[in-house]
């Protein structure tokens, strides 16, 4: 009998690039609401992310899912599997 190796699933996120940070690197801020422990009251909070765009496809205000992935650079530890939506063009 063998055992089938259990493997923990990536965590994946959608949020939007704020930020072009040099070549192949955006950065993704994702919105969440928490629950304050004692007034019950929804709390908005946000976290940004650094994650790898490899082909450079991504900019500023576009909608982009993104995948945990193995550490790239200091700071980098997701990925960018898809741009979900277009930032709108202004003209």
């Amino acid at each position: 009998m063998q055992q089938a190796i259990e493997r923990k699933q990536r965590k994946s996120i959608i949020g939007i690039v704020t930020s072009r940070s040099g070549d192949k690197s955006i950065k993704v801020t994702y919105d969440y609401k928490v629950r304050h422990a004692l007034y019950r009251k929804e709390i908005k909070k946000k976290t940004v992310v650094h994650a790898h765009d490899e082909e450079n496809l991504c900019a500023v205000g576009d909608r982009v899912s993104i995948m945990e992935t193995r550490p790239i650079s200091k700071l980098k530890r997701f990925r960018v599997v898809d741009v979900v939506e277009k930032a709108p063009v202004l003209g």
